[in-house]
């Protein structure tokens, strides 16, 4: 007996099968018959692991056009922007922006984030606000917390005592934001410190690194090289890296060998980076995108972060991670059925692995998955597609009726469905 059965799904490898559920855990996949205090009928709909995104900033978010709008569009000026939103916000406001977000995160199959929080206000707002979200959502979503000095660790003058604040209180993760110290030597600094704060206290350390055109940004070789002496590899991350996009392909062709020993995860957000990079640039233009196929084609992980959804950088967003990935593929140029596929797993399977999270289809699992109007993983990415139904840790969370076209033409069909409008191959 199960207290849930999702039946008849197509799994991401093509398997269809019966996912059984009993309390949080995935209980069996296979035949399991109906004997189940409730059955969820996929017949054939993608049923995947929820979606997970690596790399979000909450505490700004739904805050767009307060107190102004970016009127340049540029990274700079939504830190600025940021800077003065700070000076009026309240932990009130910030909790009902991030659990308003939380709830059409819910509704888009998207069940683990993790968010950096700004340590860079005495006050700790930020932290304050999060934490409480954090709590309130743990029963459905993943929430992790990172210690995020936005103004630079050492470039403000309380922030490195806030960010051990914010770790005190229970913030997960070490954040830093090297590129943004005042000089490069301030900024190698930063990094060596928080490295070794990440090891003395355990834990996972997750940078924004050059989000900058400059390619003599190079942090992240000082990062690869302090994670290998601390003994952080396989808990370092690494946001943004779009210097990478102006470096000379010599100078990468030693880079990428050295975030791979580093076991250091990559977090490009197409959404944004498409946006605010390349802004200085007339003709060519720059893509705004890391080196997203060179990084996975030397066993980097590499998983699609959203970055920003309506705040001071970012007007747009809908907290689903399948635009994300689509956004991801066409900037990176990953078409090919393989590539699109990769796209897929970047926005679940491979952020997951990110996070540290205990994830997946498998017996034993968290029961966190969604059930979308979509035969497979290209298909998915085609359509961003209705997400039928999303369980949330064993619960159904959210559910929406299928919603076909019903056309009225001549001599056709009344239904038209988006979906199998290509021949599989």
């Amino acid at each position: 007996m199960f207290d849930l059965i999702v039946k008849g799904g197509t799994l991401p490898d093509g398997r269809v099968a019966d996912v059984g559920i009993r309390g949080d855990r995935i209980a069996a996949i296979g035949a399991l018959g109906t004997d189940a205090a409730r059955l969820i009928e996929a017949t054939g709909d993608l049923v995947s692991p929820a979606f997970v995104d690596p790399h979000f900033h909450m505490d700004a978010t739904l805050s767009y056009g307060l107190p102004r709008v970016n009127a340049s569009g540029t990274l700079l000026e939504g830190i600025r922007l940021w800077g003065e939103l700070k000076e009026i916000v309240t932990v009130e406001a910030m909790v009902e922006r991030a659990l308003a977000y939380c709830d059409w995160a819910a509704s888009m199959g998207l069940l683990a984030v993790r968010t950096h929080v700004d340590v860079c206000d005495d006050r700790l707002l930020g932290v304050e606000a999060m934490l409480a979200v954090r709590e309130k959502v743990k029963d459905w979503m993943d929430l992790q917390l990172v210690a995020f000095p936005q103004d630079g660790l050492y470039r403000d003058p309380t922030a490195r005592a806030n960010l051990l604040r914010a770790l005190d209180m229970g913030v997960d993760v070490v954040g830093g934001i090297p590129h943004f110290e005042r000089t490069m030597a301030d900024g190698a600094a930063s990094v060596r410190d928080l490295c070794e704060i990440a090891a003395d206290r355990g834990l996972p350390i997750d940078f924004h690194c050059d989000e900058t055109d400059d390619p003599l940004s190079r942090h992240i070789e000082t990062y690869a090289a302090e994670v290998l002496r601390t003994g952080l590899q396989g808990r370092a991350a690494a946001g943004h890296l779009t210097s990478m996009h102006s470096m000379d392909n010599y100078y990468v062709s030693k880079l990428l060998p050295l975030i791979a020993e580093a076991g250091i995860a990559a977090i490009p957000n197409p959404l944004i980076n498409i946006v605010l990079q390349g802004r200085h640039d007339s003709f060519p233009k720059r893509r705004g995108l890391t080196r997203v196929k060179e990084m996975q084609a030397m066993g980097i992980t590499v998983g699609w972060g959203q970055d920003c959804v309506l705040d001071p950088w970012y007007s747009l967003g809908t907290a689903d991670m399948l635009d994300v990935a689509f956004m991801g593929l066409h900037v990176a140029q990953m078409t090919h059925p393989d590539e699109m596929r990769r796209c897929f797993d970047m926005v679940t399977v491979e952020n997951a692995r990110i996070m540290g999270l205990d994830y997946g289809l498998r017996e034993g699992a968290v029961a966190s998955l969604v059930v979308l109007d979509a035969g497979n993983p290209v298909e998915a990415l085609r359509l961003r597609p209705d997400r039928l139904c999303v369980i949330a840790k064993g619960q159904v969370v959210s559910e929406k009726a299928r919603n076909d076209a019903r056309l009225s033409l001549p001599g056709r069909p009344e239904t038209v469905r988006r979906r199998h409008l290509l021949p599989q191959r």
